[in-house]
């Protein structure tokens, strides 16, 4: 692998590994951040020392483990302030149902959680539990708190426990990590959001949020159908983030393989004309966000059958316009949203045309991305995003698409504050 590259070369990560039988891919989580030439610290809770050794993390790190808040060598320099802040990044792997629900809310009884507490520094977190506790609503709480807060996720993902259930609460794999820690710290510009932003939880509580997600199939015969690359990535876990805000979310999805947003109202379509009838079906809204990748055009004159190759001369269709779903709800003269958002995925002059799509379409803010790289966006795990509004443009770094909804909710919470107060 050439050593990674070096990717992350000179960078100082704090690894604090928690109590989980996924401790064990923190192992190969180091392996994989020294290679690429990160340097690395690690602390082991009491519980994670059930699963893996401290000797395993040092031979791994090269650095001595750090597991006692009381250690009167380092205390004796207030270690536990030293490690928190000496870092670029504190990395949390496995970060257990415990670990997060003493991070949200301040509690520091250990070392591990004392460093969460005393830290100016990002936290990433990698969830590992069972998926009935990753759903419990103490859980979901106290994961969008810590959303609000500025931390970081990557996971958790679906898949096989290891007590036999099947579902999300499986830690991300440590390349997955790998490129989470990687994507973190090219954002320098990076600082927690503003206390407004913490109190989504109370503004969107009881208020009604419509999304559209995913792209849509427009069908040329019953084989065949015209679509974009959208996977829903973004869509859905901006309906996610609505969700933990405490907004009644109804989330109106093209066809996608990613799972459904927990705790949201799922309307699942085909095409533009049913995407338009499931979102005037939800109205009235507070909020209406139009994340989907809607085509443009459709065939007119869909084939009954397939159509065959043979004749030489490919098929020749001809194409009508497919229903302007983010003009038609911001135009509403009756039961309009208080805020539309609308989004513009573009090749080239990407504000010029922002701008331009913000005043055809009459919404109140445009979320614009560059999406000339294809698949690096669209079908990607990152995204950089520009805020178009008639007050100018606001520029957020690369971040993964979990954090742009997170900040993206918190916006949209503001502004619904602004216009209707």
């Amino acid at each position: 692998m050439a050593q990674a590259e070096q990717s992350l070369k000179g960078r100082k990560i704090l690894l604090i590994v928690g109590g989980g039988i996924a401790a064990y891919k923190s192992l190969d989580l180091v392996r994989r951040l020294r290679e690429r030439g990160a340097h690395v610290r690690a602390v082991l809770t009491a519980a994670g020392r059930q699963f893996i050794t401290p000797l395993s993390l040092a031979s791994l790190t090269g650095n001595p483990v750090h597991e006692d808040l009381f250690s009167l060598t380092d205390e004796t320099e207030m270690g536990h302030i030293e490690l928190s802040r000496s870092a670029d990044l504190i990395v949390v792997a496995p970060a257990t149902a415990d670990l997060m629900a003493k991070a949200a809310n301040g509690l520091a009884n250990d070392l591990a959680s004392t460093l969460l507490l005393a830290t100016d520094k990002k936290i990433l977190l990698a969830p590992a539990m069972n998926v009935r506790m990753w759903h419990h609503p103490a859980t979901t709480r106290n994961a969008a708190r810590l959303r609000a807060d500025g931390a970081l996720f990557i996971g958790p993902a679906d898949g096989e426990m290891a007590c036999g259930e099947f579902g999300a609460g499986r830690m991300s794999e440590p390349l997955e990590i790998v490129d989470a820690v990687t994507q973190a710290l090219q954002s320098e510009t990076w600082i927690p959001l503003p206390a407004t932003a913490a109190q989504n939880g109370s503004v969107l509580r009881g208020r009604r949020v419509v999304i559209t997600s995913g792209p849509t199939h427009e069908p040329i015969d019953p084989v065949r159908y015209i679509a974009n690359r959208s996977s829903g990535r973004q869509g859905h876990a901006i309906a996610q983030a609505a969700a933990r805000a405490g907004a009644h979310v109804t989330l109106i999805s093209g066809p996608v393989s990613i799972p459904d947003p927990v705790g949201v109202e799922m309307r699942k379509v085909e095409t533009a004309q049913d995407m338009l009838a499931a979102v005037e079906a939800a109205m009235p809204a507070d909020i209406f966000i139009a994340a989907a990748a809607v085509a443009d055009w459709r065939v007119e004159g869909v084939g009954a059958s397939k159509l065959k190759k043979g004749s030489g001369a490919g098929p020749s269709f001809k194409l009508i316009e497919n229903p302007d779903i983010l003009a038609h709800v911001s135009s509403l003269s009756a039961g309009r949203p208080a805020l539309v958002v609308g989004f513009a995925a573009e090749t080239d002059h990407l504000l010029d045309n922002a701008r331009a799509k913000l005043a055809r379409k009459g919404c109140d803010l445009i979320v614009a991305n560059d999406v000339s790289t294809g698949t690096d966006v669209m079908g990607g795990t990152s995204n950089t995003v520009h805020l178009v509004s008639q007050d100018g443009v606001e520029s957020w770094p690369l971040l993964d698409k979990d954090e742009v909804a997170r900040r993206l909710v918190s916006k949209c919470a503001e502004l619904l504050v602004e216009k209707t107060s």
